[in-house]
């Protein structure tokens, strides 16, 4: 089974998942998430254990876009797949709202590093997967809406392979925001961008969610795009990854990469950042 098929597969699987749904009126609910003391450790072939998170302790306030920065190989991403239900935390618990995270659900979106759109299926019917449950009518004119929103109208009857990459990350984004969810993980969206087509696709970003509401918890080794895109940034140590430092963005929006506050943001967090990778290797 190639990379590309099993990849769409685990996506279609993922939204699949039965899950409750909280709507409000033009706008998915927003709700807080808590992060309680988790931890997570990996088993590797040869039976060592790896520890990768260690005693997080994060909440996220409805609403707001966190942003979580750390070098390769911190636990980023097996973070946002403990948020996302996708792995077992070894101690510790996630509460999305009232509810202890226990599965993978359609109440928490995720947009993956790659689009993992279904080769085999049209731009509109890859939206439409999120949507299994509503009637036909009903599927269709929630994927047109996303596929409006994110400005891809005119190519919902194009194939994935004809897309480009930016346009295929945008149809990944209509679909998981067509399942209304209450918490949208992004894990590294933006990354295998071109550098042009990354800042549009910051911009868009950001108006979706300021237009949709959702509380956002995003993946990024970017500084820059940390400061571009977050409310708050947390700064994980190497592995296993633990919270070493937590930074409000206190700029005005829309923001302004030229903007000597901003750069004052970046350069600051580059010096968090980097202060704790080589304490990191001292202690190593």
């Amino acid at each position: 089974m190639s990379n590309a098929y099993a990849g769409a597969e685990a996506e279609a699987q993922a939204l699949r998942a039965p899950a409750a749904r909280v709507r409000r009126e033009g706008a998915a609910a927003s709700v807080p998430v808590a992060i309680e003391n988790v931890s997570k450790t990996f088993t590797r072939p040869d039976g060592d254990a790896v520890p990768v998170l260690a005693g997080i302790d994060l909440t996220v306030a409805a609403g707001e876009v966190l942003c979580v920065l750390g070098a390769s190989g911190c636990g980023k991403s097996t973070l946002l797949r403990i948020v996302a239900g996708l792995e077992r935390a070894d101690a510790g618990r996630v509460v999305v709202g009232s509810a202890v995270v226990e599965a993978a659900g359609l109440d928490r979106g995720f947009v993956f590093q790659d689009h993992r759109l279904v080769p085999w299926m049209s731009v509109q019917q890859n939206v439409e997967l999120a949507l299994h449950r509503h009637p036909e009518a009903e599927r269709r004119r929630i994927a047109e809406e996303k596929l409006a929103l994110v400005g891809l109208s005119a190519f919902r009857d194009a194939w994935p392979g004809q897309l480009s990459g930016g346009m295929a990350q945008r149809v990944a984004i209509a679909r998981t925001l067509a399942q209304r969810p209450r918490v949208l993980l992004m894990d590294e969206p933006f990354g295998a961008l071109d550098a042009i087509t990354r800042m549009q696709l910051q911009d868009e970003f950001l108006s979706l969610q300021a237009s949709e509401g959702i509380t956002t918890i995003l993946v990024t080794h970017d500084i820059e795009e940390a400061v571009y895109l977050g409310d708050r940034i947390v700064v994980l140590s190497a592995r296993p990854g633990r919270v070493r430092h937590i930074a409000r963005v206190d700029l005005t929006r829309p923001r302004n990469r030229a903007d000597p506050a901003f750069g004052q943001q970046r350069i600051a967090l580059y010096e968090q950042f980097f202060a704790h990778s080589q304490d990191a290797a001292t202690l190593a």
